[in-house]
């Protein structure tokens, strides 16, 4: 048990650096506009583009654009892969307490099996069986929003930043 209590003390690591002003500035206008484009088009075109879940989307994406979390591959698929498990597992067990556990559980490893582990999406399940939404959920809001938020990296971070995005797809 003391064993288990000194490691609540954690490492005494150092924290991390601060981000540069210019890294800063970058990430805060990089999710601003992000989340305008898709609340913008999703206004006027009255079709339901955004998640809570791409919020921390972009905190990943604009404030450390060269994770692999941050990575289009991992953004894009794995928002598709988490809300596709939430919508089979809430289809096939019913919105229990247990299934919805069962379906991160599962979003989290299939992510990791494919290497697209992208941590914002490990709530997609938890909404789908928060709003239990039919199966166009996997293209309005969720692939369609996904793309969206790597459609803006994809120009804006090119333009604002002397390293290129994506580090691979």
């Amino acid at each position: 048990m003391l064993n288990f209590m000194n490691k609540l003390k954690g490492d005494g690591a150092t924290l991390p650096p601060l981000p540069s002003k210019q890294a800063l500035l970058i990430a805060w206008l990089g999710g601003f506009l992000t989340i305008a484009v898709i609340a913008g088009l999703a206004q006027s075109l009255e079709v339901t583009l955004i998640l809570g879940s791409f919020g921390a989307s972009c905190v990943l994406v604009f404030g450390f654009p060269d994770a692999p979390f941050s990575q289009p591959r991992n953004v894009i698929a794995g928002h598709f892969l988490s809300s596709l498990v939430g919508l089979c597992i809430l289809a096939l067990c019913g919105a229990t307490w247990w299934a919805v556990a069962l379906a991160v559980a599962t979003a989290i490893v299939l992510m990791m099996a494919t290497r697209t582990t992208h941590p914002p999406a490990g709530s997609n399940p938890v909404i789908v069986f928060m709003i239990q939404p039919s199966w166009d959920f996997l293209l309005f809001p969720t692939l369609s929003g996904a793309v969206l938020i790597v459609g803006v990296a994809l120009i804006y971070l090119n333009i604002s930043r002397q390293t290129n995005y994506p580090k691979y797809w």
